[in-house]
């Protein structure tokens, strides 16, 4: 696992959670023979991370790293091993979609002030849509300050497809206070979240938790800054292909998601329907429909 990590984390976007997998991997299967694992050793790993109460979600991702690992030796180093990971994956149930109401937001920025950093990056999630990795991954070459944009070029995205983001009055803001950090502590450092050093900020996870906590938000983590953003606006008007587009999701499927949140739109298709029936029928046709729907 390790010699598997030192080759392929440089080329992952983010490298936070591949550590925190293989760490759990490396507890419970340290010592085996590889060629000696098998289906049920993975079957009983899925059971020991159960007992956990660790969710489907998070032990696919740990046996996906898992499987690629294996992969990786029997390719790259020709190992003759079977993958017993193949097969074994968990059914995950359709998760809720989380967002923050205008209240939560309020208060979670409120907390998130005792860290500089963090409340940029809550302000650039909110009315961006990007992910956490795309943030902590910004450098200053990828900002236009004349055009006020970010952008996003194919290696720095989640699905491999660049995509340019706007910034409104809110994420400009949060990007000239970053500017403003980096001009007192790291002028040579290329990250927009760095730290004093000029190191890069690899993860807001921990803060961002104590911030929920004491904002007395629950359920709530840095994706639900991007779920937030395209709720809001869905709900304001936005059309469906254009908060596609924003956020970058692969599919339209992912953005139909959140179509429950346009119910007006929804209501005017509707409402052409019924205008394309009156056009089609008889005069007094829908008053006889009308009578016959309301007879007991």
């Amino acid at each position: 696992m390790l010699a598997y990590l030192e080759e392929t984390l440089p080329r992952r976007k983010s490298q936070v959670p591949a550590i925190y997998h293989a760490r759990r991997l490396t507890n419970y299967f340290s010592g085996r023979n590889m060629s000696e694992i098998r289906a049920r050793e993975i079957r009983a790993y899925i059971t020991a991370r159960q007992n956990d109460g660790v969710k489907a979600g998070t032990i696919n991702r740990e046996l996906g790293l898992f499987q690629a690992a294996i992969n990786h030796a029997i390719k790259e180093w020709e190992w003759r091993l079977d993958n017993p990971v193949r097969g074994r994956f968990l059914k995950e149930p359709e998760g809720r979609l989380r967002w923050l109401s205008s209240e939560e937001i309020e208060a979670l920025l409120q907390q998130a002030k005792e860290v500089p950093h963090l409340n940029a990056f809550v302000l650039l999630a909110l009315n961006t849509g990007c992910r956490s990795g795309e943030l902590l991954g910004l450098e200053w070459s990828r900002v236009d300050w004349s055009r006020r944009e970010i952008r996003l070029d194919a290696e720095h995205t989640k699905t491999g497809k660049g995509r340019i983001i706007p910034t409104n009055d809110a994420a400009h803001e949060a990007l000239l206070d970053r500017a403003r950090f980096r001009a007192t502590h790291c002028p040579a450092s290329p990250w927009v979240f760095a730290h004093e050093d000029g190191e890069r900020i690899k993860s807001i996870r921990r803060s961002f938790k104590t911030a929920c906590r004491n904002a007395r938000i629950e359920d709530a983590t840095p994706h639900t800054l991007r779920h937030t953003c395209a709720s809001h606006l869905v709900s304001s008007g936005v059309p469906i292909y254009e908060v596609q587009q924003l956020l970058g999701h692969s599919s339209h499927e992912m953005t139909q998601r959140y179509a429950h949140l346009a119910p007006d739109r929804v209501k005017r298709a509707v409402s052409a329907l019924e205008i394309m029936s009156t056009k089609s029928t008889h005069p007094g046709t829908n008053e006889k429909a009308a009578k016959v729907l309301m007879t007991p």
